[in-house]
């Protein structure tokens, strides 16, 4: 059997590939067993070097990684680039802070006692990753997986399986061999390989019924799991608001790679002083996207990766405004195209029971709703049984921090949305998923805790 890879730009076939039978994934999981005996006895600063010589190899090939992102998922080239640029520096800052990240808690000196605590890597990684940011998200855990001395496992999305392969001939190839192996298989192999005692660790980024799936797998056995899962993230902007570079930005997160972002701007609450001109300004951006050839430098919005996702806004958009909400923008596919266009989609007075005001969109929608002050703006924000991230448009920091102790969500931006600082953790509330990616908090479900309790018996 084989898996096909279509361009969702022409729908033309990007790729054929084998699905790997079960003596290759057999072979794969001993190998990346073999290399973790070698690799997890290292020290910390000889696994950031080799690691980085991963990195500099990825750099040779930079080209033709964005390439394959946008033939395979429609993202710009440019976006892509930008994307394989945001994916080295998360790299390359997870390396500079692993050796002090991964060393040994000394606690305070007892007498008689030596008493550490060391952070030891867990074994096999295996990480099923998504194909929105295809280049992001497995980085997220491939990079400090290694650092922290265990090897890894990829499966790609069925998507983007390119990207997987670069990833393992990258990483596999160092000076331990085995050290990333990517898999192409389908949902019942994942299943045994996540069942395989040999695998250690198991990172899911994808939908929540997938990782209500996923999760149920691991739960046979005595393993973690990190989960990155779905958003519906919501945006408030305040009538103090700089309302120009507000509306540029929230237009962005709403739109950037046609919306398929798990942290794009979903939703957003304007106060009602301002709810006509952030309409007026927002009609005015959104009109500016271009659509076309993902492979164009002028193309600003490419098609969306799934064919079926044309259909999923479809009933969005039909849904709000047979609730009330008004079509200011959009609100179709392109039917004369082969592509999986769908438009940019404005809509206002859109009621908070809307299905696009509480289920993920992962397209380039903005409904929008006019509240009457912060209050009741937290309490929209909070009713979703998502908590990626929310934004606070404001340039009064003590209605940020209010914001950021009331609404229940895993990053709260002030006057930003929609990006990933690697020196803050990564994490989802409720629905949106379990564990952090990310900064020094990246490393602890990547590793498990080892207590070293000597007695010295000094004179």
């Amino acid at each position: 059997m084989h898996l096909n890879v279509t361009n969702p730009y022409n729908q033309e076939t990007v790729c054929s590939l084998p699905l790997a039978d079960e003596q290759t994934i057999r072979q794969v999981i001993e190998q990346a067993e073999q290399a973790f005996a070698h690799w997890s006895r290292l020290p910390v600063q000889e696994r950031v070097r080799i690691v980085r010589e991963g990195l500099d190899r990825f750099r040779q090939r930079a080209e033709d990684v964005a390439c394959d992102v946008t033939l395979q998922m429609g993202k710009p080239i440019v976006q892509s680039r930008s994307e394989f640029k945001g994916m080295l520096d998360r790299a390359e800052y997870m390396a500079s802070i692993a050796e002090d990240s991964l060393a040994p808690d000394i606690l305070p000196a007892k007498p008689g006692f030596h008493r550490r605590i060391e952070h030891v890597p867990v074994g096999v990684v295996f990480n099923i990753a998504a194909w929105n940011y295809p280049l992001f998200i497995p980085i997220n855990v491939v990079v400090p997986a290694l650092l922290a001395g265990n090897t890894v496992i990829l499966k790609h999305s069925a998507k983007t399986p390119l990207c997987g392969k670069h990833f393992a001939e990258v990483f596999g190839s160092l000076e331990i061999p085995g050290l990333v192996a990517n898999l192409v298989i389908d949902h019942e192999q994942t299943s045994r390989v996540i069942a395989d005692p040999r695998v250690g660790y198991v990172a899911f980024t994808g939908s929540v019924e997938g990782g209500r799936e996923i999760h149920r797998h691991v739960a046979n056995r005595f393993i973690d799991v990190g989960l990155e899962l779905g958003g519906n993230d919501p945006a408030y902007v305040a009538e103090d608001a700089d309302l120009d570079f507000t509306v540029e930005n929230v237009v962005d997160g709403a739109c950037y790679n046609a919306g398929q972002s798990c942290c794009a701007v979903e939703r957003v609450y304007v106060h009602r002083s301002i709810y006509d001109a952030f309409l007026e300004k927002s009609l005015a951006v959104m009109k500016r996207y271009r659509l076309g050839d993902p492979m164009d430098e002028q193309t600003t919005m490419g098609p969306l990766a799934s064919r079926g996702a044309l259909e999923v806004l479809s009933k969005q958009v039909v849904d709000a405004v047979a609730r009330g909400g008004r079509l200011l923008l959009g609100g179709h596919r392109w039917a004369d195209s082969p592509g999986n266009f769908f438009e940019p989609t404005l809509l206002a007075s859109v009621p908070n029971d809307a299905i696009i005001m509480q289920e993920e969109s992962f397209g380039p929608l903005l409904p929008a709703l006019a509240v009457a002050n912060d209050d009741e703006a937290i309490s929209m924000m909070n009713d979703t049984h998502y908590g990626l991230t929310a934004s606070v448009w404001t340039r009064d920091s003590e209605r940020a921090n209010r914001f950021a102790k009331a609404v229940q969500a895993g990053t709260i931006y002030q006057n930003r949305c929609d990006f990933l600082d690697p020196a803050l953790p990564w994490t989802g509330y409720r629905d949106s998923g379990k564990g952090s990616t990310l900064s020094n908090y990246g490393f602890f479900h990547l590793t498990k805790r080892k207590s070293i309790h000597y007695r010295t018996l000094e004179d």
